[in-house]
C-alpha cells in the first residue's frame, strides 16, 4: 500500500500513521487518538472498521513482548501431519491457550516433512516440550514427527509501515 493509494482520504491515512506503532496506553486508545487528528473516538473506530472490512489494514490485534512477560522459552513446534487432516487438527491446535499462532506451510521432501506450524511459548523449555505432548497428544496417529525449533534470538516484529 502506498501513502498515495486512492483507497485512502487524509484522515484514513492519518489514523494509520497513528496507529502503526501501536495503540496508545491509555483506557481509551480511541479517544487519544482521536484528540490528536481533531476528530471524535467513534469516527476513529468507525474509519479502522472500514479498513479492515475492505482489506486496507488487515487486523487490529495485541503484539505480546513474551520475553517481558516471562516466557523465555519459545518454541515453533513443526508436524508431519496428514494432509487430508491439516485444516480440522490445525484449527484444534490453534485453539489451544498454549498456541500463539498456528498454519501451515510446504513440505520439502525429503528433508523437511513438515506442514503444520504451531508457536508455543513457555517460561523454559522444560514447560514448552510439556506443551508439545499435549499437541502431539491431540494430534494422536495423524502425527508422524515433530520437532521443536527454539528461537535463539528477539526480532522486531512489524509490518507494512507507510511514512
Amino acid at each position: 500500500m502506498s501513502a498515495e493509494d486512492p483507497l485512502l482520504d487524509q484522515l484514513d491515512r492519518q489514523i494509520i500513521l497513528a496507529t502503526q506503532e501501536g495503540l496508545p496506553l491509555s483506557p481509551q486508545p480511541y479517544a487519544v487518538i482521536a484528540n490528536q487528528l481533531c476528530c471524535t473516538a467513534e469516527e476513529v473506530m468507525a474509519r479502522l472498521k472500514s479498513m479492515l472490512e475492505s482489506g486496507v489494514i488487515r487486523r487490529i490485534g495485541a503484539v505480546p513482548n513474551h520475553y517481558a512477560l516471562g516466557y523465555k522459552a519459545n518454541g515453533m513446534t513443526v508436524w508431519d501431519v496428514e494432509d487430508e487432516r491439516i485444516d480440522e487438527l490445525g484449527e484444534r491446535i490453534g485453539k489451544l491457550e498454549s498456541v500463539s499462532h498456528c498454519y501451515q506451510r510446504p513440505r520439502y521432501l525429503p528433508d523437511w516433512p513438515y506442514n503444520l506450524f504451531a508457536m508455543v511459548h513457555g517460561h523454559d523449555r522444560t514447560e514448552v516440550e510439556h506443551k508439545a505432548r499435549q499437541i502431539e497428544e491431540l494430534l494422536g496417529d495423524a502425527c508422524h514427527a515433530h520437532e521443536i525449533l527454539y528461537s535463539t534470538r528477539i526480532l522486531k516484529k512489524t509490518g507494512l509501515r507507510i511514512v
